[in-house]
C-alpha cells in the first residue's frame, strides 16, 4: 500500500445506466483534483469506490459479489478506504453499515460532492451521505473518451411507476438553469468533445420548474445546444413516451447535429399492463407517438425498453406487447425479466408471474426483437453513412469500431483517430452491427 507522502491511488467500479456513467467521471475527477491516481486493479487501490445501481435485481447481485473482494482487501490492510455510492446506497441507507461493517463512507447520487469531505478529514470515521444537495455536474469529470461528454440536465423524477425506484434514489425532478448548461457544453466543445449527450431520467420533461424568466423546453434546449459551434452530435437518455411532443421530433429532423435515434420506452404492450404499471400513457397513444415519429423524421432509429412478467401479466396481455413490437419494428430492444424492487409497489402485487412463466414469454420477444432489427439493418447495406471514429474494433483490431448517427455500431475497414468523423459504406448488417470500408479523403471537419 503507498504511504501518506505518496500519491494514493483510487479504483472504481461502475454498475447501470449512463447517468452512473456519468456520476462516475465526476468521481474520477474530483478524486484527480485532490491528487489521487487511478489505477486499474482493485487490488492496488487505496480507495476502492462503488458506484451502484438499484434498478435491476441482477445489478444487485454482481455488486455484492464484487463487495466480496473488498472486503477481503480491506481485511488484508485495513487502512484500504471502502466506499459505496450511487442508487443501490440510497436504498439501504437506513441498513449500509450494519450489513457491510468493512464500507467507510455510503453516499446517495446527490452527495457526490461530499466524498471530497470525506477523504480530507482528519479522522476517516464511517459516515453516510444522502441528502440531495446538488448535481455532480458541478464537479470535475475525467472523461472515458475526450470527444464524447455526457451533461446532466436534470436529476429525479416525478413520475410514479409502480416498479420503479428512481424517485426513492434520486428525489423529485430538479431541473439545471439553461445558461449553465450551455456553458458546460461550451467548455466542453472548447475541450474537443465533438458528441454530447444530455441526461436525465425524463428530459423532455425539462424546464418545468424552472423561473419564468429561464423557462426553457427542452427542444428548445436541444435547438441552443445544435448552435455551439464543435458539437457535431447530440444524443439524449431517456425519454418518457408522454411528454415526446411534436416539436421534440421535428427537432430531430430539423438540427443537424441532433441524432436520428429515439429511445422510446414502451415497456409493455397491453394498455391494462400499462395501467397498473402506471405509466400514464395507453398502447394507442405510445403507437400514435410512433407514427408521429415515422412522419416526420422517416429513417429515424427506434429502440425501447421491454418488461416480460409485470405483475397480473397474462398470456393475452405478452401477446399484444409481441404485437407492438413486431408493428413498430424496433431497431434495438432492452428486453428485461421483472425483478420485484423493495421498496416500490409491484413488489407487494398479487399475481406475480411465476419465473418460468417470465423466461418462457421472453424467447419468442427476443426472437422477434432480433429479427426485425436484423430486417431494418438491412436499409443501411449500399449507403454510406457518418461514422464518429471510436477505436478498435473489439472482435478484430486491425479494423476500426465507430458509430453512426442511428447509434448503430460500424466495423469498418479505413484509417482514422478517435474523434473524427468519416465516411463508411456499409456492405453488411445484422441486428446489431454493420460492416463497411471506409472511403477515401473522407474525413469531415468539425462545423
Amino acid at each position: 500500500m503507498a504511504q501518506s507522502t505518496l500519491q494514493k491511488r483510487y479504483h472504481v467500479t461502475t454498475f447501470g445506466c449512463q447517468m452512473n456513467e456519468h456520476d462516475s467521471e465526476r468521481m474520477k475527477g474530483m478524486l484527480d483534483s485532490l491528487g489521487y491516481e487511478e489505477v486499474a486493479e482493485r487490488g492496488a487501490a487505496d480507495l476502492i469506490l462503488f458506484n451502484t445501481c438499484s434498478i435491476r435485481e441482477s445489478a444487485d447481485s454482481r455488486f455484492i459479489a464484487h463487495l466480496g473482494e473488498a472486503k477481503r482487501l480491506k481485511s488484508e490492510d485495513p487502512q484500504r478506504v471502502v466506499g459505496v455510492g450511487g442508487c443501490w446506497a440510497q436504498s439501504v441507507k437506513d441498513e449500509v453499515f450494519e450489513r457491510f461493517p468493512f464500507v467507510d463512507v455510503a453516499f446517495g447520487p446527490g452527495q457526490i460532492h461530499r466524498l471530497a469531505e470525506f477523504l480530507t478529514q482528519d479522522s476517516l470515521s464511517a459516515q453516510g451521505y444522502f441528502e440531495f444537495e446538488g448535481f455532480p455536474g458541478h464537479l470535475p469529470a475525467k472523461r472515458e473518451r475526450r470527444f464524447q461528454g455526457w451533461v446532466q440536465i436534470s436529476v429525479g423524477c416525478n413520475c410514479a411507476c409502480a416498479y420503479c425506484i428512481v424517485p426513492q434514489t434520486r428525489g423529485r425532478e430538479v431541473n439545471r438553469r439553461p445558461g449553465e448548461l450551455i456553458a458546460e457544453i461550451e467548455g466542453l466543445a472548447a475541450d474537443g468533445v465533438r458528441e454530447v449527450t444530455l441526461l436525465g431520467q425524463n428530459v423532455n420533461s425539462y424546464g418545468r420548474d424552472l423561473p419564468a424568466a429561464e423557462r426553457t423546453t427542452f427542444a428548445e434546449l436541444l435547438g441552443r445546444v445544435d448552435s455551439i459551434p464543435g458539437i457535431e452530435r447530440i444524443r439524449y437518455t431517456s425519454p418518457h413516451p408522454k411528454d415526446m411532443r411534436e416539436d421534440v421530433i421535428r427537432a430531430h429532423a430539423e438540427l443537424p447535429a441532433l441524432c436520428a435515434h429515439i429511445h422510446l420506452p414502451l415497456q409493455s404492450g397491453s394498455s391494462r399492463i400499462l395501467k397498473a404499471m402506471r405509466r400514464t400513457y395507453n398502447r394507442q397513444r405510445y403507437l400514435d407517438r410512433v407514427a408521429q415519429i415515422r412522419e416526420h423524421v422517416p429513417d429515424c432509429a427506434l429502440t425501447t425498453d421491454i418488461i416480460v412478467g409485470f405483475p397480473g401479466e397474462t398470456d393475452e396481455d405478452f401477446a399484444e406487447t409481441l404485437e407492438v413490437a413486431d408493428q413498430v419494428g424496433y431497431d434495438g430492444a432492452f428486453t428485461f425479466i421483472f425483478s420485484p424492487r423493495r421498496g416500490t409497489d409491484a413488489a407487494a402485487m398479487p399475481n406475480q408471474v411465476p419465473h418460468a412463466a417470465k423466461r418462457r414469454r421472453m424467447e419468442p420477444l427476443v426472437a422477434l426483437v432480433q429479427e426485425r432489427a436484423r430486417e431494418r439493418a438491412q436499409r443501411f447495406v449500399g449507403r454510406t453513412m457518418e461514422v464518429l471514429v471510436e477505436g478498435p474494433s473489439r472482435t478484430d483490431p486491425s479494423r476500426l469500431r465507430g458509430r453512426i448517427s442511428h447509434n448503430k455500431t460500424v466495423n469498418f475497414e479505413g484509417a482514422g483517430q478517435p474523434g473524427e468523423l468519416v465516411d463508411v459504406e456499409i456492405t453488411a448488417a445484422t441486428s446489431t452491427t454493420l460492416s463497411g470500408h471506409q472511403r477515401l479523403l473522407s474525413s469531415v471537419s468539425p462545423r
